[in-house]
């Protein structure tokens, strides 16, 4: 079944834009990245207007979440991959269009805007957390077919039909394309998520959609590791790759936030 194979030679730049003699570069990858914000915007507001909010308060949140997911994925992958370089070189850290951004590090940059937002606005950081890893499941299938069409953080070699070569980096074997592996795996979250808001009208069991999207995202992201080539030449030779053992830690919280949601659910029902 080679003729299945797929030859990927995708220009990841889609136009350039001539401005005051310098050219800048418009990519698949920041259009994809941007869309999940906006696409998660216009969710968030569907909810909020659900529950009653305004879209005041929505705006406020965004900025935090942008900036917490941005910060976050930038400095966990010079900090968690690549400490040495950048400690040795902090300018290198702002320069962001140089490519690099870690989606552990973006749940944590997440984690902790979300925290200052409520103890400026006065929210539930469980509430909050509910109804932006709804979204975030979302953008997170969006950034992945950004870095498909990188040509990067692709898989080991395949002898799978679907294998793709990605002839940008070099390759002439094909490859497991594990951007679309987690990139289908984060829409799936991303609709069973929805389809619990909205089958109980955004009134879920606090702390039920959050636990659900640790387990179910950083559970994928452990296993497709497996097969996924190493990002840096540390992870050679290691039983668990960083990706692994990032993702541990977001998996057990997933699984304790889950316990303390049931057993919160059934307090308040014996006590009813």
């Amino acid at each position: 079944m080679d003729f299945l194979l797929i030859p990927w030679d995708v220009n990841p730049e889609i136009f350039r834009i001539p401005i005051l003699g310098h050219t800048i570069a418009v990519r698949w990858y920041g259009l994809l990245f941007a869309s999940g914000f906006v696409f998660g915007y216009y969710i968030m507001r569907r909810m909020f207007r659900n529950e009653g909010l305004s879209d005041e308060l929505l705006d406020k949140l965004t900025v935090y979440a942008a900036l917490g997911t941005i910060l976050g994925a930038r400095l966990g992958h010079c900090f968690f991959y690549e400490p040495g370089f950048y400690l040795s070189h902090p300018l290198e850290i702002i320069k962001v269009w140089k490519g690099g951004l870690a989606s552990h590090g973006a749940a944590l940059g997440i984690l902790i805007a979300l925290w200052l937002f409520v103890k400026k606005e006065k929210k539930s950081y469980i509430w909050v957390l509910d109804r932006v890893v709804v979204v975030v499941a979302l953008a997170g299938a969006l950034i992945r077919l950004g870095n498909l069409f990188n040509s990067e953080i692709y898989g080991v070699e395949t002898t799978l039909p679907w294998g793709f070569v990605f002839f940008r980096n070099g390759e002439n074997a094909p490859k497991h394309p594990t951007q679309i592996y987690e990139s289908l795996a984060y829409l799936i979250t991303f609709a069973i998520l929805m389809r619990l808001y909205w089958k109980n009208k955004g009134k879920t069991t606090p702390g039920l959609l959050f636990g659900l999207f640790l387990i179910m995202v950083f559970l994928f992201r452990f296993f497709v590791e497996f097969v996924k080539e190493e990002q840096v030449s540390f992870e050679k030779g290691m039983t668990l790759n960083m990706g692994q053992l990032l993702s541990l830690p977001f998996i057990l919280l997933g699984v304790g936030i889950l316990i303390w949601a049931y057993s919160t659910k059934h307090r308040k029902k014996a006590g009813a």
